[in-house]
């Protein structure tokens, strides 16, 4: 419409300088009412794309927390999994400090002489092996009195004559226990 426009003034006519005048009037009226018309059809179809924008939005924004969701959880694990891995390596390292402790003052006990608890066992041991022999000893002889030999140690001391006992020094060195 322009291109029309524009001839006729090149051609210097004034009927057509009217007509032209018209002409672009009609066009800038012509594009005035199109866009109305673009308005109006944006007003009606804009609910529809409107809503259309949410239910994408809502699709996506699920997809998005599935996928945060899925993350959270795998970072989750990790770090558990780490966690224990840590809390093994602490308890192992524990469990060697506690051992190389216990060597020490096992170490040290034996310097000073003190028995361990393996040495009393045996001692204990030995000693219920002896009773036990001497029991049978005296009822071999018949000096046991009745009841004696199921009293063990304590039935075979009642009937040994007490002897005077001496104080002894404690030992320099621990003495090795014999379990024969």
């Amino acid at each position: 419409m322009l291109k029309k426009a524009r001839a006729g003034l090149e051609t210097g006519k004034g009927e057509d300088e009217r007509s032209m005048s018209k002409a672009i009037l009609k066009s800038s009226h012509q594009i005035w009412l199109a866009g109305l018309g673009a308005f109006a059809k944006a007003q009606q179809e804009g609910m529809k794309v409107f809503d259309t924008l949410v239910k994408q939005g809502e699709t996506l924004e699920s997809k998005t927390r599935q996928v945060a969701a899925t993350t959270a959880d795998a970072a989750r694990e990790a770090a558990k999994a780490k966690a224990r891995d840590m809390q093994a390596m602490a308890g192992g390292t524990w469990d060697k400090l506690e051992q190389v402790f216990e060597a020490r003052v096992a170490r040290a006990l034996g310097h000073l002489g003190v028995y361990t608890s393996a040495d009393v066992a045996k001692l204990t041991e030995r000693v219920n092996e002896l009773s036990e022999a001497v029991n049978a000893l005296l009822k071999a002889q018949g000096v046991v009195r009745k009841g004696a030999e199921t009293q063990g140690a304590e039935g075979a001391r009642r009937t040994a004559k007490p002897r005077k006992r001496t104080a002894r020094k404690a030992p320099a060195t621990p003495r090795s226990v014999d379990t024969k």
